[in-house]
């Protein structure tokens, strides 16, 4: 998902051996992280003295060139140091692989100590309603967990016994967040004499000019479903406010999918659509294409996530290139990120509880920042890139506005699919907009009668 050869290749210095989801556990490696001077290395006299004979599995979904997958890596470099006599296992998967089959693995025995969940009422809630996840609650309290990450961080960590977001315990622990916004192709844009827009009716100026020209705006990956959820909820939001959001996401209210907030978001994609902003292939392009598209200068815009960004970093090399934020609205898609969460079924707690540290202290922190990450607890004042501090400072204003608005998929299981096929009917024209407001309307409400 993101960077490809050139930090795959800084990586290697921190795996000795990486082994993907269809191969056997790889062991950690014994080769020290990449270079950070932020915070020293834990020392390996802090061994427990019970090591000997432990083997301590590790699980996570991020890329091995991700800023999350580089940070973790030297995590568990410096958790080797720490713990010698301990065998690292760590597995490589696939997001749709832990979404597919992360519940029946916990229900098993053969768990790993920690693992990365998806969040959400869906995943997470899911899974800790149904006893499969460790109460992480007094852990925090222990180890200043609860200290590290701010209160609108540790929203979609909590869980009520319903495994509704939003309170409760704490069941998981995110060490980044992520939002969506938009790249943009600078050289298109100031051949053109044009600015970053500050209100929705001249971002659909620039669009519409860009029509006009016979170039398609908008590159969207609508093969995959789930992307066209992104477009959509950004227009959603110019009308939504905070008490709807709460309502959609946690539950605690009514929601009427034909509010103004649903109508406006659908009917404006819907124009989008018939305006030509996405072209008339939208449902034909896996994300990755569209990504990639992007990349080499093909489309003016791609909205899209804060995890794209590793990878235009690299990637993208014949024209500069920039983003802003959805112009003229105050709230957006976007969250804490994905979580580390502990199987109830662990054999090795204390391990994963030592690892999880790692990962928010200093050192991993910034060097997630570094790699184009946004860690949930790092010194921007030693972010050197100009682009990646300009990508955090971004996040850091929405957290600090109280703006984030987390995803639209994840009040409901299944949800992800519901919306995603509403909305390719949508973009094909087989839907109309109040059609498409029924469809997403109906297993939500289903699930809400049901609890």
């Amino acid at each position: 998902m993101y960077s490809r050869m050139g930090k795959l290749v800084a990586l290697m210095m921190v795996f000795a051996m990486l082994l993907t989801a269809c191969a056997a556990p790889a062991a950690a490696p014994a080769a020290s992280a990449p270079a950070d001077t932020s915070a020293e290395a834990a020392p390996a006299d802090a061994a427990a003295p019970a090591d000997a004979g432990r083997t301590f599995r590790v699980w996570w979904f991020e890329g091995a060139d991700s800023a999350p997958g580089i940070s973790w890596a030297g995590a568990l470099a410096d958790f080797q140091a720490m713990h010698p006599d301990v065998k690292v296992e760590f597995e490589q998967k696939t997001f749709t692989q832990m979404q597919q089959t992360a519940q029946m693995v916990l229900n098993s025995n053969d768990v790993p100590d920690v693992m990365q969940i998806n969040k959400g009422n869906g995943t997470a809630g899911l899974y800790s309603s149904q006893g499969l996840l460790t109460n992480l609650d007094d852990e925090a309290a222990a180890r200043g967990w609860d200290k590290v990450l701010s209160p609108s961080i540790q929203t979609t960590a909590r869980y009520n016994e319903q495994g509704i977001m939003g309170t409760g315990s704490l069941y998981g622990i995110p060490t980044y967040g992520e939002y969506v916004l938009v790249y943009y192709n600078k050289t298109m844009f100031d051949e053109r004499n044009m600015a970053i827009p500050t209100t929705l009716e001249e971002f659909n100026a620039i669009a519409d000019a860009f029509v006009a020209e016979g170039i398609v705006p908008i590159t969207v990956g609508g093969a995959d479903g789930w992307t066209l959820t992104h477009n959509w909820q950004e227009l959603v939001l110019y009308k939504q406010t905070r008490e709807g959001i709460s309502n959609f996401q946690f539950l605690t209210g009514d929601v009427d999918f034909h509010d103004e907030a649903f109508t406006f978001g659908t009917s404006e994609f819907e124009r989008q659509i018939q305006a030509g902003y996405y072209g008339d292939n939208a449902n034909g392009v896996i994300g990755d294409d569209s990504n990639l598209a992007f990349a080499q200068g093909k489309f003016p815009m791609n909205i899209t996530g804060s995890w794209q960004f590793g990878n235009f970093m690299t990637s993208i090399t014949d024209f500069e290139w920039g983003m802003f934020l959805m112009p003229g609205k105050t709230f957006y898609t976007g969250s804490a990120g994905n979580m580390w969460g502990v199987p109830t079924n662990a054999k090795n707690k204390d391990l994963a509880y030592d690892f999880i540290t790692l990962t928010i202290e200093p050192k991993a922190q910034t060097l997630m920042a570094n790699s184009g990450g946004i860690p949930v607890a790092a010194d921007l004042s030693l972010i050197e890139d100009p682009k990646v501090k300009q990508l955090n400072e971004g996040f850091s204003t929405i957290v600090a506005n109280d703006g984030l608005a987390f995803y639209p998929d994840w009040p409901v299981p299944g949800y992800i699919d519901v919306l995603g096929s509403a909305l390719q009917n949508l973009v094909a024209g087989d839907a109309t907009v109040d059609e498409t407001l029924d469809a997403i309307a109906g297993p939500y409400q289903d699930f809400k009668a049901g609890m």
